[in-house]
C-alpha cells in the first residue's frame, strides 16, 4: 500500500477545529438556570447527593458550581437573574445589527440559550462571555449590599477614612461589594470552563474582562449633612455602574476587539491569559486585560434559513430604509431587498389628571411605514 497516498487523505485538525470541539460543551451550561422555575437554592438532598428533579435546569451546574451555591445561600436565584439581565442587555445593544443576540426560551441545554453562535470563536461569543460573567459579578455585589445573601454584606473597607476636600467628607454608607462579586464570579463562571486550547484561554480572558470592568467602573456617591441644608459633612460610599453602562462599554470593546493567537512560549504564566495570547497580526498592539478577544471571523448572518446557521437569517427583521448604517435595509437585509407596509398605530395621548383621582386620555393615531427584510 502506498502510505504517502494514504497520508494525503488524512486531514489534520486545525487550531480552529480543535477549539470548536470544546466550544460550548461545558463553558456556558450554567446559563440554563436563567429559565428555571425552581426558586430553591438547595441543589443537594439531605444526604448530600445531587438533586435531579423534573427541573432539568438544576442539572446545568457542575459539581464545583453546586458546591459554591450551597456555600452561599440565596446565590442561585441571584445568578439566574443575572443571566436574564445579561440577555436583555445583549439584545438591547445589538438590536440594530444583523446578529441581534437571538436566544431560545425552550432550551434543553444552557448552551442553547445563545444558539449556534457559540460554535464560533468570534466577537459575538466574546461579548456573550464577558457580559454574562460581568452580570454575575454585578448582581452578586448588589445582593451583598441589599441583604439578599447571608454570606456577604456591604463593603465597609473605606468607612474609617476621612478626607478633607472642600470641607470634610467621610466614608459611612453601604458600598456595593464589588470585590466579593468579582471573586464569586471568577470561582463560579470559570468553574464551567474546560480544556487547554485557544478557545479555553479566550473564554477565561473574556470572563475576566467582564469582571474587571465592573470593579474599574465603580464610582463614589455622597449624601450631604448639615444645618439648614448646608453640606458641611458628606457621607460617601462606592456604587456599581448601571448595567446599561456596562453594556455600552462592552459594545465599544466589541467593535474594537482584538484577534489573537496562542503564544508560542508554551507557558501558562500562572493563569495570566494576556501573556498566553498574542495578536494574530504582529503589527497590532497586544490586548489589555479588559479588552475582548477572539480568534476567528464572525458569520455574515445572512443565512438562508436552512442548516445549522439558519437562525442567523435576517428575513422578517425591521430595518431603516433611510439609513446607510448597519440598521439600514441594504446592509440588514443582505441585499435581498425589503417590503414596506403602512400601519396605523393608536396610542393614548393628551392625558390629564382630574381631581380626585382619575387620569383621562385621548386616543391618537399615527401612520407609520414599517420596512422588513425579505
Amino acid at each position: 500500500m502506498n502510505l504517502n497516498w494514504l497520508m494525503g487523505l488524512i486531514v489534520l485538525p486545525t487550531a480552529s477545529m480543535l477549539a470548536k470541539k470544546t466550544t460550548a460543551a461545558a463553558s456556558g451550561k450554567w446559563w440554563g438556570i436563567a429559565t428555571s422555575q425552581q426558586k430553591s437554592n438547595m441543589v443537594l438532598d439531605t444526604q448530600g447527593a445531587p438533586v435531579y428533579s423534573s427541573d432539568y435546569k438544576i442539572q446545568a451546574l457542575n459539581k464545583r458550581q453546586r458546591k459554591i451555591v450551597r456555600q452561599h445561600p440565596g446565590s442561585l436565584e441571584v445568578i439566574a437573574d443575572s443571566v436574564r439581565e445579561a440577555v436583555l442587555e445583549c439584545k438591547h445593544q445589538f438590536k440594530s445589527r444583523r446578529w441581534n443576540c437571538p436566544t431560545k426560551v425552550d432550551d434543553r441545554n444552557g448552551n442553547d440559550l445563545f444558539g449556534e453562535i457559540l460554535n464560533f470563536g468570534c466577537r459575538e461569543t466574546a461579548f456573550v462571555n464577558a457580559i454574562t460573567s460581568a452580570a454575575v459579578a454585578h448582581s452578586i455585589a448588589r445582593a451583598c449590599s441589599d441583604g439578599s445573601m447571608e454570606s456577604c454584606s456591604c463593603d465597609y473597607n473605606n468607612n474609617n477614612a476621612i478626607i478633607k476636600e472642600k470641607g470634610e467628607w467621610q466614608w459611612g454608607g453601604c458600598s456595593d461589594n464589588a470585590q466579593f462579586g468579582k471573586t464569586f464570579s471568577k470561582k463560579f463562571v470559570d468553574a464551567g470552563e474546560k480544556g487547554k486550547d485557544l478557545r479555553f484561554l479566550i473564554n477565561l480572558h473574556n470572563n475576566e474582562a467582564g469582571r474587571r470592568t465592573i470593579v474599574s467602573e465603580m464610582k463614589h456617591e455622597c449624601k450631604c449633612h448639615g444645618m439648614s441644608g448646608s453640606c458641611t459633612i458628606k457621607t460617601c460610599w462606592m456604587r456599581l455602574p448601571t448595567f446599561r453602562k456596562v453594556g455600552e462599554i462592552f459594545k465599544d470593546r466589541f467593535d474594537g476587539a482584538s484577534r489573537v493567537a496562542i503564544s508560542n512560549s508554551g507557558n501558562r504564566n500562572n493563569g495570566n491569559t494576556v501573556k498566553n495570547l498574542q495578536p494574530s497580526n504582529p503589527s497590532h498592539k497586544p490586548a489589555t486585560k479588559r479588552d475582548l478577544v477572539y480568534y476567528e471571523d464572525s458569520p455574515d448572518f445572512c443565512g438562508t434559513g436552512n442548516g445549522r446557521l439558519g437562525e442567523f437569517n435576517t428575513s422578517g427583521r425591521e430595518c431603516n430604509a433611510t439609513s446607510i448604517g448597519l440598521d439600514g435595509c441594504e446592509l440588514m437585509c443582505c441585499g435581498r431587498g425589503y417590503s414596506t407596509e403602512v400601519v396605523t398605530i393608536t396610542e393614548r395621548c393628551s392625558c390629564t389628571f382630574h381631581w380626585c383621582c382619575e387620569v383621562k386620555c385621548k386616543e391618537c393615531s399615527t401612520v407609520k411605514e414599517v420596512n422588513k427584510c425579505l
